[in-house]
């Protein structure tokens, strides 16, 4: 009956209140005399009344045409279709780059000479429109000394001077590493846009790999038609196989594969490895985890195309922070040679230490062209795809890890298979994550199952994902399944991200609600360094701290807990903290989590709406 239940300690439980269905007036039909005798003066109808069933509808009924009606019902198919973003500006009210230090002087020479510009230029109308200054410091000027955002700075007033002009140190040299807008060189991106990049190396060793597998299908099928003793189709197959082999020298690579042994120069092992996280596991999150001793971290999934295609956003994801000591970026995609051409990229113009295959994304969207989970079942695209990244990888010095999940249906395990093929392949780390792809983030994880997959390796560790959530959670899968070389967090670091110090010095910690607001303090600090400090850059850090909120609030304080430590898949009772900061950090409600974002942002913009992307209150 206590499974699944997070039981919290009676005196801070919000006790239950029940409230009685009201019964309304119910007009009863007339009743015949007789009938009203046999009842013993009730009639039927009063020791049973009836009432008329309310008139059903639709669930986009609404006054609507049957046509009407269906046509919202398919357009809000799905989940996040009816998402918004939560606060758009416009081009109008955004200020050119020439005025971002204030009104130029003449002899600056700091005009805008785009004639197409689509920003605005007029200062003093923007500096009337612009929302209230922030209160407390701008972090980005007293951290470097100046602020690159100038006047509009949601913090401005602490770096302009009385004319409204920017304030800059003596010894001033610009250094923009951090913002997200100057990662990509405008020439890499038009040469991307363009598709001038140079793919010959990449295109030479998936085409070898190619051959390869088409050599070894023609093989099997040779002995097949041997088995069978079909002699004519033989010479058949053996001329095939002629036509297909290469005219011309070859290299020893063809005769004799490399193992990924002879090139690993990571060593992945019983190192704690923050999970690549979409939307949430961003750039200054990860930051709060190596503060928090985490060792290996990963950015979110990018996808094949848009790195090829040099999109900006895409390319974000790339970033990597000076505190990032062992850092990879996470690819998706369903076509090899695509794969292979965005690994290059990445390799010859990222600061990675490794590149990681997406083979375990459960999202349809994904799944239904082909990657993420889908590859587990194109076995020979997904051959392929892992020789051909970790071949080129090794020239860069760089390692091709894989991450996946257990399978993809239920009732069909094939994790177990996929082990010595991966390894085999070239991949130097086989990650896994313990549930299926229908499963998605529900039921247990099967770390048993997890066990016997890593007991296929030879010499390639296995890391094992799913439900940890706490240094006892650590210590036990170590303990039972010997064979499982590393553990990967994922949830259990978006909703307490210090359970990597807990792991480390083994111990369970219990932060204050205070101590917890200067954790968020520091993220919010980090996005405006990397997003911007203007409104832009505050929104969007909004966005991804609420964004974040969707999952912290279900932790509970360990001073709260009946029976400690709490399990990631135990719903909590409804419960009050142990001060008003911390009842606030733990409402399931959006518009108190807005109320959090307004004591480190300011109060939101008007027409401001946040729904969350994730479903994080699966148990």
């Amino acid at each position: 009956m206590d499974d699944g239940i997070c039981h919290i300690k009676a005196e801070f439980l919000i006790p239950r209140i029940i409230e009685k269905p009201v019964v309304e007036n119910v007009v009863q039909p007339p009743v015949k005399d007789d009938e009203e005798n046999k009842n013993g003066g009730e009639s039927k109808e009063e020791a049973n009344p009836i009432t008329e069933p309310p008139e059903k509808k639709g669930r986009f009924e609404n006054g609507n045409t049957d046509a009407e009606s269906k046509e919202k019902k398919k357009k809000n198919r799905g989940q996040n279709k009816s998402r918004t973003v939560p606060f758009k500006e416009e081009d109008a009210l955004r200020l050119c780059k020439s005025l971002l230090d204030g009104e130029p002087a003449e002899n600056e020479g700091k005009k805008c000479t785009n004639e197409k510009c689509r920003f605005s230029h007029d200062l003093d109308k923007f500096l009337q429109l612009k929302p209230k200054d922030i209160d407390g410091t701008c972090y980005i000027y007293s951290t470097k000394g100046y602020c690159s955002f100038g006047v509009t700075c949601r913090f401005a007033g602490a770096h302009l001077d009385a004319n409204n002009r920017n304030i800059y140190p003596a010894d001033f040299k610009s250094d923009n590493s951090m913002l997200v807008s100057t990662w990509m060189s405008t020439e890499l991106q038009h040469i991307l846009r363009k598709r001038k990049y140079n793919f010959n190396k990449s295109t030479k060793i998936v085409n070898k790999f190619d051959r390869l597998l088409q050599e070894e299908k023609a093989e099997r099928n040779k002995k097949d038609g041997q088995e069978n003793g079909s002699e004519n189709d033989d010479g058949e197959k053996k001329a095939a196989i002629e036509e297909t082999k290469p005219v011309g020298s070859v290299t020893d690579e063809d005769l004799i594969k490399l193992r990924s042994t002879e090139r690993k120069r990571i060593v992945f092992r019983d190192k704690l490895y923050l999970s690549p996280l979409t939307t949430v596991g961003n750039l200054p999150f990860r930051r709060i985890c190596k503060e928090y001793g985490v060792d290996i971290t990963c950015g979110e999934m990018a996808c094949a195309i848009p790195i090829i295609n040099g999109a900006t956003q895409e390319w974000a994801l790339t970033k990597r922070h000076a505190s990032e000591d062992l850092f990879g970026v996470q690819l998706c995609g369903h076509n090899p040679k695509l794969v292979t051409y965005a690994a290059q990229i990445i390799a010859e113009k990222a600061d990675v230490d490794f590149i990681d295959l997406n083979t375990g994304c459960p999202i349809d969207l994904i799944f239904n062209q082909g990657g993420g989970s889908a590859l587990l079942r194109r076995q020979n695209v997904l051959q392929v795809m892992v020789q051909s990244c970790s071949r080129l990888l090794a020239d860069y010095g760089k390692e091709f890890t894989v991450k996946t999940r257990i399978g993809i249906y239920n009732n069909k395990l094939i994790a177990h298979e996929m082990v010595p093929k991966f390894e085999d392949w070239g991949a130097s780390l086989i990650t896994i994550h313990g549930r299926t792809k229908e499963q998605r983030y529900t039921k247990r994880a099967d770390w048993e199952y997890l066990q016997q997959c890593a007991s296929t390796a030879q010499s390639v560790p296995v890391f094992g994902n799913g439900d940890i959530f706490s240094y006892e959670d650590y210590e036990t899968i170590r303990e039972k399944y010997p064979n499982v070389a590393g553990v990967m967090v994922g949830r259990g670091a978006l909703i307490k991200p210090w359970v990597f110090q807990e792991i480390k010095e083994r111990k369970t910690l219990d932060p204050s609600s205070s101590e917890r607001f200067e954790m968020l303090k520091r993220y919010v600090n980090y996005g405006l360094e990397h997003w911007g400090s203007d409104t832009k850059g505050v929104e969007t850090t909004r966005r991804f701290l609420l964004e974040w909120q969707s999952f912290m609030y279900r932790y509970v304080p360990y001073g709260l807990l009946e029976r400690p430590p709490q399990r990631i898949n135990e719903r909590p009772e409804a419960y009050r903290g142990r001060d008003e900061l911390e009842t606030l950090m733990a409402s399931p409600n959006c518009n108190d989590w807005v109320k959090l974002s307004e004591m480190l942002l300011g109060p939101v913009p008007d027409g401001f709406n946040f729904v969350p992307k994730h479903k994080a209150n699966a148990y």
